[in-house]
């Protein structure tokens, strides 16, 4: 009776460790189900991790992504051309690239790309000079070296915003200094730089003891074109188009939170910089998301984007020899805010 007893058990046992282990099983595939199911989302950034880059780390951290059932990774270029190339030629879903670049690529190089979001809705780009020069407004760069990073659209600043305030733009001598910017205006190679970012060069500048002072090309007949926005293929776009909105939902969500908490946001940002190649400077990029959240906002929602604004843009592109043809302004941008 006792043997029959402990036999029953014994069964009972084995059948009770046999349904738990199933349960195990089931619940680790469907784990392994609900990780499948997330789309995966790569984008490129324009450049090391840095302020403007926040609200996307932002939004990692927080589970944004996750909730929409994004997987995303984040990846930094070799070169400056890569997040418009790589985006273009479907290596990445997504780049951070500039407006005037996209009218180009589609313009000159009929590169089927297009914009999905504002990120950065006015130019950082400014004619940068020190703090105690006789630079007054464009006309004043009459007889002066302005250093730029070779880059045309730079030249057609100069030249657009001197003639704007009546000068000569073939009075002024443009010098080719990379993106040694800084340090040409510092030991007086040039006597002013364009290139040079707000957000950026100003605040490093200021960090290391030099004070400027700037001119903004929007005040000189530019137009306040989008200084970055985020890039797709037409063919990507088109295959994952919900996957890139779900996308742009969570990283609306990263930009709210950085705007009403960007302390917390920037802990965020400093915990994931690129240390080994790109160390941020805390003050720096403290006063750098100071100056870009109020050139981030929309009130038509984070990323909108606006039809005269782009004719506007190719329009003065086209005036400058910037592009041999003008694109269709319906190719170069969605509006993807709901």
């Amino acid at each position: 009776m006792k043997r029959t007893l402990i036999i029953l058990l014994l069964i009972g046992f084995s059948f009770i460790a046999a349904c738990s282990n199933q349960e195990v099983s089931k619940q680790a595939e469907g784990k392994s189900e609900k990780t499948n199911e997330f789309k995966k989302v790569s984008i490129m950034l324009d450049w090391y991790p840095n302020a403007v880059h926040s609200f996307l780390y932002v939004a990692k951290e927080k589970g944004y992504f996750e909730d929409e059932g994004i997987e995303v990774d984040i990846q930094f270029p070799a070169n400056p051309t890569d997040p418009i190339n790589l985006a273009a030629a479907g290596k990445v879903t997504l780049g951070i690239s500039y407006q005037p670049d996209v009218i180009i690529a589609r313009a000159n190089q009929d590169v089927n790309i297009k914009s999905i979001g504002a990120i950065v809705r006015s130019p950082l780009n400014r004619i940068i000079f020190k703090e105690d020069s006789s630079i007054q407004s464009p006309k004043d760069l009459e007889g002066k070296t302005i250093g730029y990073p070779g880059i045309p659209l730079n030249e057609s600043l100069i030249h657009s915003m001197v003639k704007a305030d009546g000068g000569n733009p073939e009075k002024v001598k443009m010098v080719d200094v990379g993106f040694e910017l800084g340090s040409s205006l510092v030991t007086g190679k040039a006597d002013a730089v364009i290139g040079a970012y707000i957000n950026h060069e100003v605040p490093v500048l200021k960090h290391e003891g030099h004070h400027t002072r700037n001119l903004n090309p929007t005040d000189y007949k530019i137009p306040s074109y989008y200084e970055l926005i985020a890039v797709t293929s037409d063919k990507t776009w088109e295959a994952e188009q919900e996957t890139i909105q779900a996308f742009w939902r969570a990283a609306s969500k990263g930009y709210q939170f950085t705007a009403e908490n960007p302390q917390e946001a920037l802990t965020i940002l400093l915990n994931h910089q690129d240390e080994a190649n790109f160390p941020l400077v805390k003050e720096v990029e403290v006063e750098s998301l100071e100056i870009l959240l109020p050139l981030m906002k929309s009130d038509d929602g984070f990323g909108s984007q606006s039809q005269d604004q782009w004719d506007e843009t190719v329009s003065w592109m086209m005036d400058s020899n910037l592009i041999n043809k003008k694109p269709e302004i319906s190719e170069l941008y969605v509006n993807i805010v709901e």
